[in-house]
């Protein structure tokens, strides 16, 4: 193993080089993440061996993150770092590893597209925001930083990875079945929470600081968070995921797929109710009509119509399923009336005076740990913002939030005009018609909750985002891997039949 190494950083050593400035740059954020010395000896071994599994097994630190990711904010688990530290390591080592492995794989080119192009227009607004004094407390570079790197820098970090690790048709299915099988997890976990119980850590979650808002209608209705830092994440997650696989099976070809993606569709989708997130049935609604667009399809289009229109109608116009707490929870939706979202509106009515003032924001990485309580942007660095493009309003100003909704609508067009116009494969189609939806959901999801960039969504989404970008260079493999499984779907389907005739003889 050893002259393994030796021989590869003599052939590639700039690259190596630059792989170990990259490792000790996660390492120092490891580090001043508020881990101990003695903690960082314990843990050294395993550092060993994950690196010696990342260079031995390519997907391997890919295959981590995915995962890793996804249980950040699982409530069983209580990181002693800051939850973005995980994710920052793996997508820096692994752009790293990409670097080096560039004369092997080369999939750079895969990155350089319109996705690309708006995200580092956002980037660069939130790079200029490092010298805006709104609040008049100087410039502060480590609030900045900490703000701008969830905010916009992880989305370039997503977008380089997915576009040069999803290199191939199995790795692409691998995916999204690995996705279907963790959000399968949650749903079965929401199950456990509901049935058997919660945790010690749960627990003390719901009965403290999420007493007002996952504990309501007098304490007889909870709200369930499955895996997921609240309510509003898992129920906007589960329904623009959901949603995905559903699409996903109607489109394939593949029977064993087909089943796969519509069962767990049916399953989240039915676990998405636990959650109370009112805003889950608009995100479905509003991804599903994107589909119906992009599908091209009167097949698809009209019955996808009548169905929806129908629970629609159930939900808005009827009183079936009434005597269900969480049904009458989602129906309360479509009160105009409803207290809850007339705090929002008062809310968003007092920011406003205030935001007047401070058309660039109040300054990426303010809150109320640095804002002080005399200065006259104090409220606004503490006022709940209730969603996501409220928080992203208030720090970044009109300007930034106008920005910001440029280059997401960029970003969605040129992905909408991929599936539209240059696949042709259905149901690759369908894989990025489902993508494209799912985005939509959570951006929707992203408007009426705080849970656009929280962890697990920002990787999920926006990296489901950048692999519809690459479909094209893989839709000739795709084609040939879809034929040879249609292939062995068929031998199988004839070998059956030959059996079923010769037990009758």
């Amino acid at each position: 193993m050893t002259n393994h190494i030796v021989t590869y950083s003599r052939e590639n050593g700039g690259r190596v080089f630059l792989l170990f400035l990259l490792f000790f740059l996660a390492m120092y954020q490891f580090i001043t993440a508020g881990f101990p010395a003695f903690a960082i000896i314990c843990i050294l071994p395993f550092i060993v061996l994950f690196g010696y599994l990342t260079f031995k097994f390519k997907m391997f630190a890919f295959w981590s993150l995915i995962i890793i990711n996804y249980f950040l904010q699982f409530k069983l688990l209580n990181l002693p770092i800051p939850t973005s530290i995980p994710n920052e390591m793996l997508q820096i080592l692994l752009l790293g590893i990409a670097i080096i492995d560039a004369r092997q794989t080369p999939h750079f080119e895969r990155c350089v597209n319109i996705m690309l192009f708006a995200l580092i227009i956002w980037c660069t607004y939130c790079t200029l925001e490092v010298l805006n004094d709104t609040c008049g407390l100087g410039i502060n570079i480590g609030a900045w930083y900490a703000g701008a790197r969830l905010i916009a820098y992880q989305l370039i970090y997503i977008l380089l990875v997915f576009s040069i690790y999803i290199s191939s048709p199995e790795i692409l299915m691998r995916y999204l079945k690995i996705w279907a099988l963790l959000s399968l997890f949650s749903a079965i976990w929401t199950w456990k929470q509901q049935n058997i119980g919660l945790t010690p850590g749960e627990t003390g979650f719901l009965y403290g600081g999420g007493r007002t808002t996952h504990l309501i209608q007098g304490g007889t209705l909870i709200r369930y968070w499955s895996t997921f830092s609240d309510a509003a994440a898992y129920g906007c997650n589960a329904a623009a995921a959901s949603l995905a696989f559903l699409v996903f099976g109607i489109t394939s070809k593949i029977k064993k797929n087909k089943l796969f993606f519509l069962i767990i569709g049916a399953i989240v989708i039915k676990s998405m109710f636990a959650s109370g997130t009112r805003t889950a049935i608009f995100c479905i609604f509003a991804g599903f009509a994107v589909y119906i667009v992009l599908s091209k399809s009167v097949k698809i289009a009209v019955p996808a119509s009548i169905i929806g229109g129908f629970f629609l109608f159930i939900l808005a116009f009827t009183n079936i399923g009434q005597g269900n707490q969480q049904i009458r929870r989602m129906r309360s939706a479509f009160d105009k009336n409803d207290a809850s979202g007339n705090v929002r509106k008062i809310n968003q009515a007092t920011m406003k005076k205030y935001m007047r003032d401070a058309p660039w924001g109040i300054g990426i990485g303010m809150g109320n740990n640095n804002v002080p309580a005399n200065n006259k942007f104090n409220k606004m660095a503490t006022i709940p913002p209730d969603s996501e493009y409220v928080f992203i309003w208030l720090r970044a100003g009109i300007i930034g939030i106008s920005v910001f909704i440029i280059t997401m609508l960029i970003m969605l067009g040129g992905a909408c005009y991929i599936v539209m116009f240059k696949l042709k494969n259905s149901s690759l189609i369908g894989i990025g018609g489902g993508l494209c939806s799912a985005f939509v959901a959570i951006q929707l999801g992203g408007y009426a909750n705080q849970v656009l960039l929280q962890y697990p969504n920002g990787l999920i989404f926006y990296g489901g985002l950048s692999i519809v970008y690459i479909l094209p260079y893989l839709e000739p493999a795709w084609i040939e891997y879809e034929q040879k499984q249609l292939a062995k779907q068929e031998e199988k389907k004839r070998l059956k039949l030959e059996k079923k005739l010769a037990s009758r003889v």
